[in-house]
């Protein structure tokens, strides 16, 4: 069997196990990275744990442990009444002001895990609070972190111009910008009909109006009138996170843990427990997705791949199959890192002229970022990770099958809505 064959096989096998059997898809998929990246492809065991996403594990770990200390001591739940004031008691305005916060953070250049990882824990607290479907309320999320981030100052925007530029082929921000965030607008006002969206619709919430404020626990802060000096920290700790990760491009992770371990060693008969709510099995998962990953991508199978669909086939066929080979290359692995290559791959059929460049280099850059709301992607995790009082295995169900439903139709749409109209 060839080292390519091996590697696409290994990974179909890693989905079946991890879906039709009780074990943890991470742990198969670490075990499929040792036998294939050893025995078929030749790499030593340091190299394939190389590709173990240690910044995506303490970004994960970092977030989850700073909200689990924020609710604990009431800080996530000031803060929802707080927003629930600002959208005075509409039920239905919440989810679309977490897609637009998100897409101006990722608009004015932060990170599209940066401005995710600071607006999903309290988006996902929103969704538990007032029975919004936490699958509606992550998408919106990240959603619009993709919608704004393809601006001229953004990462990504940024990104893809300069290949562009590096290519001698024509580029315009503005079209891709616009492009990228009416797409994913679209893909939000259809998400939020079809998730539940349309039922909120009349619904009056009081900041107060609260499971948790009907049936007060020991320890709730819902009814206080005033913050205490812990949640003014708490605050001031997300407040640098935010600072840091969308301002100094400090990493989340790095940050996150900082800010509550000081959180920690102020309080730390408050926060007792926080580490234990930290979702374990969760990040097991997506780190060990993540790794296998790497093993396709040191083989050389997923290049192998895209030059093959590239060259192999007419300009207008080949932007198509380009646009899925992103699609589904970035649902496991770095939207960054895809952008930086699938783009090249294009350049010996765009120069030809036949299709316009610029539409399709967007049709490319909306293909390989829309399918971040993979479990598996930065973004997804941080969503899957972020939901407060929902069943995290049923919720990755749902993104998964999500984002399956996402890697099949965003490409050809993509396709259809801008190469096809600039022949």
């Amino acid at each position: 069997m060839s080292p390519h064959l091996a590697c696409v096989a290994g990974l179909c096998l890693v989905f079946i196990v991890g879906t039709a059997l009780p074990v943890n898809m991470g742990a198969v998929a670490l075990v499929a990275a040792f036998i294939v990246g050893t025995w078929y492809v030749g790499l030593s065991a340091a190299t394939i744990l190389s590709g173990f996403p240690g910044d995506l594990f303490v970004t994960l770990v970092g977030i989850t442990y700073l909200f689990a200390i924020a609710q604990k001591n009431g800080t996530v739940d000031w803060l929802v009444r707080q927003a629930v004031r600002l959208v005075r008691g509409h039920t239905a305005a919440i989810p679309w002001v977490m897609f637009f916060v998100t897409a101006l953070l990722t608009g004015v250049g932060a990170v599209s895990p940066g401005a995710v990882a600071v607006i999903a824990p309290v988006a996902l607290r929103f969704a538990h609070q007032y029975r919004i479907s936490p699958l509606l309320m992550g998408l919106m999320v990240i959603h619009g972190a993709q919608g704004g981030g393809f601006s001229p100052i953004s990462v990504y925007g940024g990104i893809t111009n300069q290949v562009m530029q590096r290519a001698a082929l024509p580029s315009d921000p503005t079209y891709l910008f616009l492009a990228s965030f009416a797409f994913n607008l679209l893909v939000a006002v259809v998400i939020f009909f079809v998730f539940g969206g349309r039922r909120l619709f009349g619904s009056q919430v009081r900041p107060g109006d609260t499971a948790e404020a009907r049936t007060p626990v020991a320890g709730s802060t819902l009814d206080q009138a005033h913050l205490t000096r812990q949640q003014v920290l708490t605050l001031a700790g997300l407040g640098a996170l935010g600072i840091g990760a969308l301002v100094y491009d400090l990493n989340v992770g790095l940050v996150a843990i900082t800010v509550a371990v000081v959180l920690t060693i102020l309080f730390p008969k408050e926060q007792k427990g926080a580490v234990e709510q930290v979702h374990w099995s969760t990040i097991l998962l997506i780190c060990g997705v993540v790794t296998y990953v790497s093993v396709l991508q040191k083989a050389g199978t997923i290049d192998f791949v895209g030059t093959a669909v590239s060259n192999g086939s007419t300009p207008l066929i080949g932007a198509l199959l380009l646009c899925y080979v992103g699609g589904i290359v970035s649902a496991f692995a770095s939207t960054v890192g895809v952008l930086g290559a699938i783009i090249p791959l294009a350049v010996p059929m765009l120069v030809l002229g036949h299709i316009d460049a610029v539409s399709v280099v967007s049709a490319l850059a909306i293909s390989s970022s829309i399918v971040d709301v993979s479990p598996f992607s930065t973004n997804g995790a941080l969503v899957l990770a972020s939901a407060q009082g929902a069943d995290r295995d049923s919720l990755a169900r749902e993104l998964l099958a999500y984002s399956l439903v996402v890697v099949a139709l965003a490409p050809l749409l993509a396709w259809l809505c801008l190469v096809l109209p600039s022949l």
